[in-house]
This record gives C-alpha cells, structure tokens and sequence, in this order.
C-alpha cells in the first residue's frame, strides 16, 4: 500500500507520507504496547479490525482485565471464546450473536443505552479509553482516512482515546461526511488488505404462512408512509417487507442510525431523492451500514450519503427536525397498555436499545412524523402471542407506553397516541392473532381495563 501510495508521489509531493511511513507497523508490533488492564475502544459492527484483534488475542497469556468496548459484534470474535473472560473484559453496548451467549453466561458485560447517548459516554469522559483500533480506508490526497462502514461511534470514541491503533484497508469504502481522521493523529498503522465483514439479509427458515405475515405487516406500515417521507429503516424481515411496497411512493428521504442494501435499489428508481428532506436535503444520513460488497461499493465517495457521529444522527432534536419523520421499529413484544419489550426475553439479555428510543422519540417531535413499532402478532409456530397481558418477568421495557404511537401487525394498526388505557387494549386487541384475543379480552375485564 506504501508503495502505492509513494508511485502517486511522482505528480504530487504528499507532505504527510513521511510520517506515514514512520507509523507502520505490523499488528504484531503494533498491540505490544497494550498492557494489563488498559482499556481499548473497537470499530465494531462490519469495520472489526480482525488483524489487530488476532494479534491481541495471540497475547492473552501475557495479559489479564484488559477492557474491550464497542457495540454490535458480528461474525467469531475470538476474545469472546470461553476461557478468554480472565484476559479480556468484553463490554457490549448492543449485543450482536457472537456476544450474547458470552454476557447470558455471564462471561461478559452489558451496558444499556440510548444509542445517541453512546459517544457521548467518550466526549464527557466518563470513560476513557487506553486504545482505540480502528479500520480505516487509505489516506486521500490530504492525508484523510475515512471510518469506512462505521462511522456513527467509534470516530467520538477515538478522538477521545490516548492513542489510536488503525488498520488501513484498500478495501474499505471511503464513506463521506463527519467521517475523517488525518493520519497526522494516528500513532500506529497497520496495512492490511482484506475484504471488508459482509452481513447479507438472512431469509430465515419461514414457512409461507409466516412470510405471509411479514408481507402484510410490510403492507399495513406502507399504507403509513405519506409521500416525501423521511424515514429511518434498518436491517431485517420487516424493513424487507415495507420496501416491497414504497412502489406508489415519491421523494422519500432517508435518516437513520444504519441502512443496508435495499435502499440502493428504491434510489436507482427515483423513490428515495431526499429531495423533501427539510435537513440535509437531498442526502442520505446515517451513522454506519451493515450489508454486503454491493453497498460499501454504492457508499464509496458517493456524494448523496453523509455518514455523521451517532451522537448527532441519533439525537431525537436531529431527527425531529425531518418532516414527515417515519420511524420503524421491531420488539419482541408489546403489552395491552403498549409497553415495549425489544432487548431481551424476560431475564435473558438478547440485543441492547440502540437507537429504538432515539428515533421513536424524535419522529414524534416531527411535523406530520410517525413512531411505529412494528411485530407479528404470534410467535412463527402460532403457538404464542406476541400482544401480552403483561410482559415476561425481567423483560426490559425499552419504549415505554407514553412513547408509543402506533403498532403494527399483520392484522392492523394500533394508533394508541393519547389514548386512555381502555381505548389502548381494545385498539392492541384488535390486531392481535384472532387465536388469542379472548384471552386478552378476559385479563383485560379483569383487571378493569375494559
């Protein structure tokens, strides 16, 4: 990459390639600084810097409570196998697959918080990070490196860390907007060329029935979206399921924490311009994607996105400041009165808050904005319902009833919005599984709700 980089030099003299060059490091060399006890922020979600991580890991009999943060983990992180809880202290802001079982086996740590509130945590000092390990795209011309994939956490974190580790990538995307670091505040560099994590949209092992529900549940919150939107869509079956149906749609806009590959395909036909958007007009705003090659290509120095500090992207003033704020959330489950239950299966910790609440609360600041969480109203067997009488014991109540708007299922829509706790459990009843509602009817007249 060095050498590239210095063939370049032949047209331009780089002023900041020699302190490139007296950075390099291989990963091995770079993480023996790091010693028991320090505390290292990560790039997370699709940007892990693997190298750095490895070599670290290859260290673990020299070192013990050494503090590792970030947020989602994706794929097999190795300091999260077991008998590494001694050398490694994992501490997990949002829980991916990989560290989920590592926090339910109480090998590692779960901070709950407001996504928005995350960087935060650095800027304000309340923790302050050793290290930060970064993945970084090559240097331009400036000598800039962009964050790549994720930009929305880890840039606050690693401003705010004493030094910074980073491992460039060719290979990752030079992503736009509040998403540099100069390699003038970098300590350590790490060349590697691999290929960027991908996380494609898994399509599960539904039956049609089931694909059925997430179909008309796609249906029931498109029906929602009024033309010049503004909306915040993830990952997952249910924003798949409302893209299918934003055909009859004009100048949708885009604001949210992280988009994946479906929007590339509503921007190619005109759908999402962004042009409505009252801030940042005709851009698309995030703070990190989680998808496959096809969209860290489409994100790559593409001028319409604008990747942005969670902090700011996440801030319910930023988003209430959309017109037409559409927020689409999932849960786990949703009681009568509309209490939200999305991080865990009653004491069984499963995800964390991200930005549920940040969005939910910022929609409804918005002019003409729409909160919506969205779920089946029954498990994928039928077996279950998903619209409680009362939440499981120890499940987390992520939004709370006086947040909720709307909820839908595939039987409906709840607008429960400055409604009294009757109106609330008839509208919940009403879109709940047909198999279930009398037995929600009967608690419900129990305990005088109706």
């Amino acid at each position: 990459m060095v050498q590239e980089i210095s063939e370049s030099t032949k047209t331009k003299s780089y002023f900041w390639l020699s302190n490139y060059k007296s950075k390099l490091r291989t990963a091995d060399e770079a993480v023996q600084i790091v010693k028991s006890g320090d505390k290292i922020v990560m790039h997370g979600n699709c940007a892990f810097p693997m190298n750095l991580i490895n070599a670290l890991v290859n260290r673990k009999d020299e070192l013990e409570n050494v503090s590792i943060l970030h947020a989602l983990t994706v794929g097999d992180i190795p300091y999260l196998n077991p008998g590494m809880e001694k050398h490694f202290i994992h501490n997990s802001f949002f829980m991916g697959a990989s560290a989920r079982k590592a926090v339910n086996d109480g090998r590692a740590d779960f901070s709950p918080i407001y996504l928005y509130e995350y960087p935060l945590l650095f800027s304000k000092g309340a923790i302050k990070p050793d290290f930060a390990f970064v993945h970084l795209s090559p240097p331009d011309e400036h000598g800039f490196c962009s964050y790549g994939v994720e930009v929305g956490i880890i840039k606050t974190a690693a401003e705010n860390s004493q030094t910074i580790i980073a491992q460039v990538n060719p290979n990752m995307p030079r992503a736009l907007g509040d998403s540099f670091i100069h390699i003038n505040k970098i300590n350590y560099i790490v060349e590697v060329d691999e290929p960027i994590t991908e996380l494609p949209q898994e399509k599960g092992d539904l039956t049609p029935q089931m694909q059925n529900v997430y179909t008309q549940i796609g249906r029931n919150i498109a029906e929602l979206i009024e033309d010049g939107s503004t909306l915040q869509m993830g990952i997952g079956i249910i924003p798949d399921s409302v893209m299918k149906f934003l055909d009859t749609k004009n100048d949708l806009g885009i604001h949210s924490e992280m988009f994946s590959d479906g929007i590339i395909e509503l921007v190619n036909r005109g759908i999402i311009t962004n042009r409505k958007k009252k801030l940042h007009a005709g851009k698309t705003i995030a703070g990190f994607v989680l998808g496959t090659k096809k969209l860290y290509d489409y994100i790559d120095n593409n001028p319409s996105i604008e990747f942005h500090p969670q902090e700011y992207v996440n801030d319910p003033f930023v988003i209430a400041q959309n017109h037409k704020m559409v927020a689409i959330n999932s849960a786990i489950e949703v009681d009568i009165t509309g209490q939200v239950c999305s991080d865990s299966f009653g004491t069984k910790l499963y995800s964390g808050f991200g930005g549920q609440v940040d969005f939910i609360r910022g929609a409804s600041r918005s002019d003409g904005g729409k909160p919506i969480i969205a779920l089946p109203s029954s498990t994928k067997d039928f077996k279950i319902s998903r619209i409680v009488t009362t939440l499981k014991p120890g499940a987390g109540v992520v939004t709370n009833r006086a947040d909720v708007h709307y909820v839908v299922t595939e039987n409906g829509v709840a607008q429960l919005h400055g409604k009294s706790i009757r109106e609330r459990v008839n509208e919940m009843i009403n879109i709940a599984h047909p198999d279930f509602r009398d037995e929600l009817k009967h608690f419900a007249k129990q305990n005088n709700y109706i």
